[in-house]
């Protein structure tokens, strides 16, 4: 077809394509097209013959995870427990996983082996259903409350998966979780760790194993770059507000720190210097609860500070006596070097003879506790309401409360006078410290559980 050249009637012809731009046909480099292509061919081909040569016998990783397990099996850290879990972020590489180890652990071991992903066919070697809540079950029955009627039967020994149920799942049963492969945030190690580190676990000790890159944690984070440009994005098409990794505790170096921290030292968890953010770890299971609780019709906004209530005690999962305080900090000098990850916010869990059973940055715990000890219970429960009245005489004496409050404020920093702490508790309702007393002032009283 002959168009002159300065025509735009080749726009409407069979020989044009895309969309608002139009493209000439006519004017590709169909000759260096196709060189490129074949280029990538080449490349691919390449790629796939070097991937050849490693066979899972040559794996190293999946070798050294194999022996991991040996060891877990062949020396065990809570009688009669099995139980693994192994973590990857990558549905191809679970897949990989359950290929290599399932037939091995059977034929070694004697043990069952799952795989669950967020996407793709869950599988399982138990001759049972694979639907997601079905294994999980068959993982951990105890944690998972299976019927009575199921004792006996066959158990999954090891549980291959994704992040898919790194949140929200009871299955401390396990006593050994492996990292297969390491995220960028510390915070998604140890919402992993949750899911076996939980209150109502009979296990004496529980193991996290980590498998980290070979490269520095600069090269596989690449956290700058990474970072910093989705934050970029966030911003222009968010809210508006200040950058998040402008701040001065730089969210990106405590990253680092802990991650580094995690590789380089044998470390209790929550005892960390660095902390661990809550407002990333779990925050999600309480905000759901919130949600939950709003979306029933309930409002929030009209609820005074100082609001109380009375659970029991349950001595048989480690929940003393004792009172759980929240308290706001409203002096932002209180949490020198950033170490409280909750600022402004504090919950001290403390024993009724005032010893501290949860610091004010073992957070986790404290959270964990709460929500097992108030959530489900709508109605106020006799039995412990009129053992507190009694005690206080119906609220008008809280000595012993206000006792334990200096106690929890003197935690968290150095307390010299104690004797205006009542004021928290006056007839007048719950004020703000407002004494010349260092400390006193920098806090005041939002609510607090009381555990008789």
């Amino acid at each position: 077809m002959n168009l002159d050249a300065e025509s735009d009637d080749w726009l409407d012809d069979e020989f044009s394509t895309n969309g608002k731009v139009k493209i000439n046909l006519a004017d590709m480099n169909t000759a260096g097209w196709k060189q490129d292509l074949l280029q990538d061919l080449n490349i691919a081909k390449d790629i796939l013959e070097e991937m050849q040569k490693v066979s899972p016998k040559l794996d190293s990783k999946l070798n050294d995870l194999k022996k991991c397990i040996t060891d877990k099996i062949e020396n065990q850290i809570n009688e009669g427990n099995k139980k693994v879990i192994i973590f990857t972020a990558f549905a191809d590489t679970a897949n990989y996983l359950y290929k290599h180890i399932s037939d091995w652990a059977s034929e070694a071991h004697d043990l069952h082996s799952a795989k669950i992903t967020g996407t793709g066919i869950n599988l399982c070697t138990l001759d049972t259903s694979n639907q997601f809540n079905n294994l999980l079950i068959h993982f951990s029955p105890r944690s998972k409350k299976r019927k009575s009627k199921h004792d006996g039967e066959p158990e999954i020994d090891i549980l291959i998966a994704t992040d898919c149920i790194s949140e929200g799942q009871n299955l401390q049963d396990c006593d050994t979780l492996i990292n297969y492969d390491i995220h960028w945030n510390p915070v998604r190690i140890i919402q992993r760790f949750g899911r076996v580190d939980r209150i109502g676990s009979t296990n004496t000790d529980i193991q996290l194993i980590n498998f980290w890159p070979q490269i520095s944690l600069d090269d596989y984070i690449n956290l700058k770059g990474r970072v910093e440009g989705r934050m970029i994005m966030a911003d222009m098409t968010a809210t508006g507000e200040d950058n998040v990794l402008t701040n001065q505790s730089s969210d990106l170096q405590f990253r680092k720190q802990q991650l580094e921290k995690l590789k380089d030292e044998v470390v209790d968890i929550e005892d960390m210097d660095s902390g661990i953010s809550i407002t990333d770890l779990g925050l999600n299971d309480f905000r759901m609860d919130l949600i939950n609780y709003i979306n029933t019709g309930k409002d929030l906004s009209g609820v005074p500070n100082g609001m109380h209530a009375v659970c029991p005690k349950k001595p048989e999962k480690g929940i003393d006596e004792g009172v759980i305080y929240v308290l706001k900090n409203i002096n932002t000098d209180v949490n020198i070097d950033d170490i409280n990850q909750l600022h402004p916010f504090y919950l001290v869990y403390i024993k009724q003879d005032g010893a501290i059973l949860s610091n004010h940055l073992n957070v986790k715990n404290t959270l964990d506790i709460l929500r097992a000890m108030a959530k489900g219970h709508n109605e106020p429960i006799p039995e412990v309401y009129e053992l507190f009245n009694n005690e206080t005489n119906d609220g008008k004496n809280m000595s012993t409360y206000s006792g334990l409050l200096g106690n929890t404020i003197e935690s968290i920093i150095t307390v010299k006078d104690d004797s205006d702490i009542d004021s928290l508790f006056s007839s007048g309702g719950t004020t703000a410290l407002m004494n010349n007393v260092k400390g006193l002032e920098d806090f005041e009283l939002i609510a607090f559980l009381v555990i008789k």
